[in-house]
Formats: structure tokens, C-alpha cells, sequence
């Protein structure tokens, strides 16, 4: 057995959640002796890029999960402004990308899971994106982890589906089955110009929670599946392109699915291509 073996077994048999919880705890410390030298630590073991944010010292910010979840400052990132564009929605690295073939997505090295159970286990929710086309995107820790919309897009309903807290990077994508189905997730759905959108965002171990501008943190009481509906007219909630949609609070993965025949992805884009947000993604097919 060797190291990348024993580190997939012990995630089997970690509490994860509470171990997720206790993590959770230790980031919003806000006590200056506890929390600028771990901030100071994360910078420099995950070389993280401090000349792009907005506060840039570890005593600016409350706690752990504030510098974590930091702002960048303005124009830091370059949204493409054509109206048939599709950007990244974070910066991070490309897990994997291309079509959803007999209602499966591909995950690495012969793993795949299904957009059925990845949405919720709903049929009638996965049933656009079938044939349709997928891309997941994996953030780093050293990444920004504000996620933003890929297009303009009115929130349809968001889902949160309970599940395990893996680790989401490399290695598990590659030995742990169905991965992003199986873990903690929240699955939100838009209606765009060119039909509806899902943006899945993937919990993982000791990500303390998700969180989306509309709804704050996301944390049902009870472990079953949540849906809420939005689009009455008190309730509607349109979102920009490049306009903040969501964040992590310690890093994770985005899976984003499309319907059939309606975006393009830019070809050079291929796994463990990085990305930054707001780059150009694809785009709509005319």
C-alpha cells in the first residue's frame, strides 16, 4: 500500500464531519495571537498571492475564514464583457471537462458519477442536462474562493444534498467513486438566455461551509435533501456575469453543467489547466 493508498483509507474512517466542525471552530477564531500567525503560516506554505487582495496583512482581517474568503481588489480579474462568453466562475484548476454521455459525468481514471444523483436524485431536475456538457473546477487552497456566475442567469431553485466530506483534490478524484455525488453539496439552478444552468458547489473535509450571497450560510438542521424554490416576484433574484454568487469557506470544487448544444468550451482548456476567474470559458452557439 503505498502513500496515496494509506491517504484515501483514512478518509474512509475519519469522522469527517467533525473533524469539518472543528476545523470550522479553529478558522473563525478571532484571537490576534492565534489567528495572524496561522494566517502568516497559510501564506507562505501555500504561496499565496497577497499582492492581489485587497487587505494584504493578517491582522486586517477578523479571523482565519475572513482572509480565507478575502476580496480581491478592483480589477484584479477581467470579466469578458461579450454577450456570448462564458467565464470562469473561480480560479482553480480544470478537474475535467466535456460532455454528459448517457447521463454520466466523467471524474478520472475510469471513475464517473451520475448528474441525477449529483442534482439531488431528482430525474425531472437532471433531465436538460442530459447529453448536455460538464466542467468541474478544483480550488487549490492558495486559490480565491469566491465564486462567481459564468453568465447572467435568474436563480430557478438551490438543493442541498447531505453526503460524506472527502477530500476533492487529485487523488481522491482518481480512487474514491463517484466523488463529487457523493459529498456534501449545494446544487443551484439559473435560467439563462440560453436555457438552464447548474452550479454544483462541492463540500470537502474540513471545509467549514458553503455559502451563497442570496441565502448566507447554508446549514439545514437536519441531514436530508433541502430544496428551496425561488422566482415569485418578492423572491427573484437575477445574477450578472462576474457578479459574486457564492464561497467557500476552505476550498473545494465546482461542477458546472449546460444543456445540450448550446456552449462551446475554448479548446485550449483541457485537465489541470489552470484558470483564473472571468477568463474566457467558451462560449453560447449561435
Amino acid at each position: 500500500m503505498n502513500l496515496n493508498d494509506l491517504f484515501v483509507y483514512s478518509q474512509y474512517v475519519t469522522p469527517q464531519h467533525l473533524l469539518s466542525r472543528a476545523a470550522g471552530k479553529v478558522a473563525d477564531c478571532e484571537i490576534p495571537g492565534f489567528k495572524n500567525p496561522l494566517i502568516n503560516w497559510f501564506i507562505k506554505q501555500y504561496n499565496v498571492n497577497m499582492s492581489e487582495a485587497e487587505l494584504q496583512s493578517a491582522q486586517d482581517f477578523k479571523s482565519f475564514n475572513d482572509f480565507f474568503t478575502r476580496q480581491l481588489k478592483d480589477g484584479a480579474r477581467t470579466i469578458d464583457e461579450n454577450p456570448d462568453a462564458i467565464i470562469s466562475p473561480v480560479d482553480g484548476a480544470i478537474s475535467q471537462l466535456g460532455s454528459i454521455q448517457q447521463g454520466q459525468i466523467f471524474q478520472a481514471k475510469g471513475q464517473s458519477f451520475s448528474i441525477v444523483e449529483l442534482l439531488g436524485g431528482d430525474a425531472e431536475r437532471a433531465q436538460p442536462f442530459m447529453g448536455g456538457d460538464f466542467a468541474t473546477i478544483y480550488l487549490a487552497p492558495k486559490d480565491y474562493h469566491r465564486i462567481h456566475m459564468p453568465c447572467a442567469g435568474t436563480l430557478r431553485e438551490m438543493v442541498y444534498i447531505p453526503g460524506k466530506l472527502f477530500s476533492v483534490n487529485p487523488v481522491t478524484a482518481e480512487n474514491v467513486p463517484r466523488l463529487f455525488a457523493r459529498n456534501e453539496r449545494v446544487a443551484a439552478i439559473f435560467d439563462t438566455e440560453f436555457g438552464p444552468m447548474a452550479m454544483v458547489l462541492v463540500g470537502a473535509m474540513i471545509v467549514a461551509s458553503i455559502e451563497t450571497v442570496w441565502s448566507g450560510l447554508v446549514a439545514p438542521i437536519q441531514r436530508d435533501v433541502k430544496r428551496t424554490s425561488y422566482g415569485t416576484s418578492n423572491e427573484e433574484i437575477k445574477l450578472e456575469k462576474g457578479e459574486e454568487m457564492g464561497r467557500f469557506k476552505l476550498g473545494s470544487t465546482v461542477v458546472l453543467a449546460f444543456p445540450p448544444n448550446v456552449t462551446e468550451f475554448v479548446e485550449s482548456l483541457k485537465a489541470t489547466t489552470d484558470v483564473q476567474m472571468g477568463q474566457t470559458f467558451g462560449s453560447i452557439k449561435k
